[in-house]
């Protein structure tokens, strides 16, 4: 666990967000592939009702994660900014409450969906074909879901200490593991979804315990501290655990905004084209977190250099940062979305049987999905750059148009335009709306060149 040389102060920029960008993508798009591999091994064994029924619990895997990001990203600049004035005791205490609170709000939600399993899952739109699927699936993550907090949180400290390729093994590992316990429990041991669902419980625990291992040695300088228990303290916890979250809560609403696409997205397409349109959005919503986790990445590359920086007011070095993150989002979005325009029928064919219905329709609408790829890894860049220097009213405003104020809109209204392919562009109409509404907030205000506290 040899922490790498990183300097946030005064290292190379360029060099510093590469040494950061590198391993923070393989480690995202790694436990972004914990979910794909489900996707493509249960609809390989499965079938398309598989595929459907994973798709129905996204809304409450983004939930989880939500939570997780809102928590990590708001410790992971509240404890930045603290190590730039070598509060490293006050560091070390965020870090604590912030685990602490976020495993006990997991157990919550965990416990309440094993309570109401029939409930929730019909109000997530499963049918009663699905609903088997859907049980059995979701019923196994719940042991997984409190280490997944545990991992996320992690991750974003053990970045900051100075140690991203270890954070990188932390979601590498168990991604790879993941496959492999996939294959033979669908497989071999013919368990289908429930088999995936007890993989990916496995393979969260997993990553949970080494980000834990990690964070409880002393020898590294962000481990937990033992918080004192008192009355006052407690008030001081929930005082640190507010601001974080008000800080992260942008991550948050950016996967609950995934949620609520998922969940209005399966109403839409089960409405104009039954449980195949439903299977046929599901494999597009394998893929969009991994675009997600590429803005995300990005942008969690950027924030321990540009928090660091912005504790020590230095402005040009904050803009030096802020103006790659960007360059790098548009790049690696062209590249993504080039992919999937030219070869949608080897993306759909990786889940399921290119001749099916469910195929057909994935591999017609993916080019016309693929228009809003470049926006959306663009808005959850800027919004992470946002939340960064602690402008948290701008992040969640950005978070809300994108995720809310105009992907529902889109999602009524399109369909009845273009049909079929207004479906699909509900997600780019709204990523680029959302955009175009953000460059004209910059350039009227002008707040995005020197970041300034307040």
């Amino acid at each position: 666990m040899k922490r790498d040389a990183i300097d946030f102060e005064s290292d190379d920029i360029g060099r510093l967000f590469r040494k950061l960008l590198v391993p923070t993508l393989l480690g995202t798009l790694s436990m972004s592939a914990m979910t794909a591999i489900d996707g493509i091994i249960v609809g390989q064994g499965v079938g398309p009702e598989g595929v459907a029924a994973v798709n129905i619990v996204v809304p409450i895997y983004t939930l989880m994660s939500g939570i997780a990001l809102m928590v990590g990203a708001g410790c992971s600049v509240v404890s930045s900014i603290h190590l730039a004035k070598q509060k490293l005791k006050v560091a070390r205490l965020n870090i604590t409450q912030a685990l602490i609170a976020s495993s006990l709000t997991a157990t919550l939600i965990c416990a309440i969906i094993l309570l109401f399993p029939r409930q929730i899952f019909d109000a997530l739109g499963a049918s009663e074909t699905l609903m088997p699927h859907v049980m059995s699936y979701t019923l196994w993550l719940m042991p997984g879901f409190v280490f997944e907090m545990f991992g996320l949180i992690g991750l974003f400290i053990i970045r900051l200490d100075g140690a991203p390729r270890y954070a990188m093994w932390c979601n590498i590992i168990p991604a790879v593991l993941n496959a492999i316990l996939d294959w033979l429990l669908v497989f071999p041991m013919d368990m289908g979804v429930e088999g995936a669902g007890i993989a990916t419980s496995i393979c969260m625990i997993l990553g949970g315990v080494m980000s834990l291992i990690y964070l409880f040695m002393p020898s590294h300088k962000l481990s937990v501290v033992m918080p004192k228990l008192s009355l006052k303290s407690l008030k001081l916890s929930l005082r640190n655990v507010g601001y974080q979250c008000r800080i992260g809560i942008s991550s948050l609403m950016g996967e609950l905004s995934l949620a609520i696409f998922v969940y209005v997205g399966n109403l839409v397409f089960m409405s104009f084209l039954g449980d195949d349109g439903v299977a046929a959005f599901g494999i597009s919503c394998y893929y969009t977190p991994f675009f997600f986790s590429v803005g995300n990445s990005i942008a969690q590359s950027a924030q321990p250099i540009i928090s660091y920086n912005y504790g020590l007011e230095r402005w040009d070095r904050v803009g030096r940062v802020r103006r790659m993150l960007l360059m790098t989002s548009f790049v690696v979005g062209t590249v993504v979305t080039l992919l999937f325009v030219f070869v949608p029928e080897w993306l759909v064919g990786l889940f399921v049987d290119v001749s099916s219905t469910a195929a057909v329709i994935a591999i017609e609408g993916f080019p016309y999905y693929a228009m809003g790829i470049i926006f959306f890894i663009l808005n959850v860049a800027i919004i992470g750059y946002y939340q960064s220097i602690e402008r948290v009213g701008r992040a969640m405003f950005i978070t809300a148009l994108r995720g809310l104020v105009f992907i529902v809109p889109a999602f009524i209204l399109l369909p009845k335009l273009w049909g079929t392919a207004g479906m699909w562009l509900a997600m780019p109409v709204a990523e680029l709306v959302t955009l175009v509404v953000v460059v004209v907030m910059i350039l009227s205000s002008k707040k995005m060149v020197r970041p300034k506290r307040g």
